[in-house]
């Protein structure tokens, strides 16, 4: 398969970008080409991506089977937030559309951003738990809505192109051998994980899932959960939430340490459910891959 990467020179997009590379032709578009030789079966493009005639001009003429679209912001507070909305939804607009017009199938990043949990003026305890696809999209930031903008672009594409579009919503991407979810500050103030409900997901399961959902058979435009198995504190949720916010969301099934977001929808339509549990991969020594 011919599949362009945007973004696959960045933290988590050099993972998808390093397995891909192994069975498929890779072009990875980003802003800047490497400083070295980069990855030796990959091939790179450096281009604006929020340039809609720039990222046309280059897709038309890969004519790639598949787009991973994972280049964004990937957070608030960093930027300007009308910068932050602007690149992610303009890059979005650029990429997607370009892969509507020839045809190719896309895998974009999302976020659990786009329900508003995170960056709330005041977190939210969800209306249920686990927290399915089918939840509420209630962000008050500029990142979350940039992501609930990204996805309602991937419906268009796949409605009006008939391609399908699947976007990916991790929660807190962590690298092995990196958790910064088991650091010292983390594990012991309850309070630093509360605004995702102490979820997280290695980037591996991140890469599995991309996988699948490009070799699903999927119609339309979907959206899936990616998290890891269990939460990064290892407590039973409900007391965690009953610690911190005093409740827990009467519609509430989860038991013991599990995620706060379901990843069911993902084990149904695309066989794949997360294996990397921070109690192994937390202290896991692995190289990070040369993109």
């Amino acid at each position: 398969m011919n599949v362009a990467v945007t973004g696959g020179r960045g933290n988590s997009g050099r993972w998808i970008v390093d397995r891909f590379a192994a069975d498929h032709d890779v072009t990875v578009l980003d802003r800047n080409l490497p400083d070295g030789a980069g990855h030796p079966a990959v091939d790179y493009r450096a281009l604006d991506l929020t340039d809609a005639g720039s990222v046309f001009d280059v897709l038309t003429a890969l004519a790639p089977d598949a787009v991973v679209h994972w280049a964004a912001i990937p957070v608030a507070g960093n930027h300007p937030g009308v910068d932050l909305y602007r690149n992610n939804t303009l890059a979005a607009h650029s990429v997607l559309t370009a892969a509507g017009r020839v045809g190719a199938d896309v895998v974009q990043g999302s976020s659990d951003g786009a329900y508003g949990f995170f960056f709330a003026e005041e977190t939210p305890l969800p209306d249920e738990l686990p927290i399915t696809e089918a939840h509420a999209l209630r962000p008050e930031d500029d990142y979350g809505l940039s992501k609930v903008v990204t996805e309602e672009i991937g419906k268009t594409i796949a409605r009006r192109d008939g391609v399908s579009v699947a976007s990916i919503r991790p929660s807190w991407i962590q690298a092995p051998g990196e958790y910064h979810c088991r650091d010292d500050d983390y594990v012991e103030d309850i309070a630093a994980g509360a605004g995702n409900y102490w979820s997280y997901v290695d980037v591996r399961d991140v890469v599995d899932l991309v996988e699948a959902a490009l070799a699903a058979d999927l119609d339309g435009h979907e959206a899936f959960n990616c998290v890891g198995p269990d939460n990064a504190l290892g407590r039973p949720l409900t007391e965690l939430l009953g610690e911190h916010y005093g409740a827990v969301p009467e519609d509430c099934t989860v038991e013991g340490d599990a995620s706060a977001y379901s990843t069911a929808k993902a084990t149904e339509r695309l066989g794949w459910e997360p294996t990397r549990s921070w109690r192994d991969a937390a202290d896991e020594d692995v190289p990070e891959p040369t993109v």
